[in-house]
């Protein structure tokens, strides 16, 4: 196999989500297709488990972890027999014994060459190096101390073991994607459990204390962050800008152990690239211009508690990876210092933009979206949800009004109509100003509304200008203009019933339209269904 396309093919087991077994076997098989490559294996460290019948016991410094020999693949000189067997006499391997035990130890790779003819101590049996003419051996650690190994029946050049080096730390971060991908799996799994557990024993929500609505599609929200916000898993928060995803991240991280911890918010659109590593991770004195101090980055500052990826769809995809290197492992450095720092922080991150769509562009890493979704959790616009209006309307009013030093303000039955009928194209950010502003203009206890002419024409409540209003909105509209609109109207169905097109709780029975009607209609406009 060229180099050229074992790139290539490492790199596809980067992006696609595949089992560690499946990764680890792929690995192996690509490195046994060179044509010199007589054996390939990898060995990943793991609890002692056969001890007592284990044949390296006698050497083995200790009985608590050792390498387990994960995949095999090779063939004997004949072309007869297959090794793929990994519980042989060398399925297991002490730690820091030998070539194989001496690179998990030390992190080091190392290169030996002419074996078949001299005796060397680092090698096992050397009977079988002679009789398969085994002339080269070179070994590389993995992340976590793993080993990728292979036996070649030609010396191994500087350049060929350079090229096993930079691809044995591709193969690092195929296993690594492998590993997240399955506890993505396992969590999914997991929530999907307790989900309908909690479907049957909670029948009542006590509201969170950062969470204002009442509509059902809010209250299916605060239902879903008392099911996740006690775990560790990582959300995603999808939705317009306005929609009050810091406000749910907080309530996550508030209904989660780790409430006593901070909660760090960093706005990915607003780094600069230059200045990213500083920011996220850190630097020490002297590590670049202007770095006149040490400086904690913002995962420092998060460790034991959570961090809030605002906007993380804005990130410039050659920072992404470097983030999802933290993300996966937990660690990372400071600029300018060698030392390796390890944190603990579960990770919230936000986003107004479908990064689905973004990943299909080539704009947004799979691998990290599939790190960040774990459990996806969208937050639908003001519009969608009416009935949230009049009590956010008061909660806003009661804060403003007691912070201005105003006397107590109330809303009429009148301000509510009034409010109800707004679009609120800046969703509750717009109604939190709208409501700031009113109390501002306030000359006592009664507020004064002066609503955005703005997309939407707001109908007046007066009975003797409702008939003009009724007139402009029945203007007349090309075909084009109707087409938008049925096209918004069905997208709107479809929220509303969680995308669910057949039953009597689906969008084609809210549109009383026959379902594969619906399901023409939404192939022919191009709309598209959430993942």
């Amino acid at each position: 196999m060229s180099s050229r396309i074992a790139f290539e093919s490492i790199n596809e087991l980067i992006v696609r989500s595949r089992p560690v077994d499946e990764t680890l076997q792929a690995i192996a098989a690509q490195m046994f297709d060179n044509e010199d490559v007589a054996l390939a294996r990898i060995w990943l460290i793991e609890k002692g488990d056969i001890c007592d019948a284990c044949v390296m016991r006698p050497v083995c410094p200790t009985q608590e972890r050792c390498l387990h020999l994960a995949v095999s693949a090779g063939r004997d000189l004949a072309g007869k027999n297959a090794w793929s067997n990994v519980n042989g006499r060398f399925g297991r391997f002490p730690i820091g014994v030998r070539k194989v035990g001496y690179v998990a130890e030390r992190g080091e790779s190392i290169l030996l060459d002419d074996l078949s003819t001299k005796e060397n101590s680092w090698i096992a049996d050397q009977d079988w190096v002679v009789s398969e003419k085994i002339e080269g051996f070179a070994a590389h650690p993995l992340r976590f101390k793993d080993d990728l190994a292979v036996f070649s029946r030609r010396n191994i050049s500087s350049e060929s073991f350079e090229w096993f080096r930079i691809y044995a730390e591709q193969a690092s971060i195929a296993i690594a994607n492998a590993r997240a991908f399955e506890e993505i799996e396992s969590l999914r799994s997991q929530l999907e459990e307790e989900n309908e557990y909690l479907r049957e024993e909670i029948s009542e929500i006590t509201p969170h204390k950062f969470l204002i609505g009442e509509s059902p599609l809010w209250t299916k929200i605060v239902q879903q962050i008392d099911l996740v916000g006690s775990s560790d898993a990582t959300v995603l928060l999808t939705g317009e800008s306005g929609t009050g995803k810091e406000m749910v991240a907080r309530a996550l991280h508030e209904a989660g152990p780790r409430r006593d911890k901070p909660l760090v918010r960093v706005n990915c659109a607003a780094i600069s690239p230059e200045l990213f590593e500083s920011e996220f991770f850190g630097h020490v004195k002297g590590a670049f211009t202007g770095a006149f101090k040490d400086r904690v980055g913002r995962f420092q500052l998060a460790d034991g508690g959570t961090i809030f990826l605002d906007e993380i769809g804005e990130l410039p995809l050659r920072l992404q990876g470097k983030l999802l290197r933290v993300l996966q492992e937990k660690q990372f450095e400071r600029v300018g210092e060698d030392r390796t720092r390890t944190v603990d922080v579960r990770v919230i991150a936000a986003t107004n933009r479908d990064l689905w769509a973004e990943v299909e562009k080539g704009n947004f890493r799979q691998d990290l979206f599939y790190r960040i979704s774990v459990f996806p959790i969208h937050l639908p616009p003001l519009r969608e949800r009416p009935e949230d209006i009049a009590p956010l309307a008061r909660h806003f009013l009661n804060t403003l009004a007691g912070k201005s030093q105003k006397a107590s303000s109330k809303l009429t039955a009148n301000d509510i109509r009034v409010l109800r009928r707004y679009s609120f194209p800046g969703n509750v950010r717009e109604l939190q100003n709208i409501i700031e502003r009113a109390v501002i203009m306030a000359q006592s206890n009664r507020v004064n509304f002066s609503l955005p002419q703005i997309i939407d024409r707001l109908i007046d409540i007066d009975a003797g200008r409702a008939a003009d209003s009724n007139k402009a909105d029945k203007r007349i509209r090309n075909y084009e203009e109707l087409k938008e609109l049925e096209r918004e109207n069905l997208i709107s169905a479809l929220r509303e019933t969680n995308y669910k097109i057949y039953g009597t709780d689906g969008a084609a029975d809210l549109l009383r339209i026959k379902p594969t009607t619906l399901v023409s209609r939404i192939k022919a406009m191009k709309i598209r269904m959430r993942p």
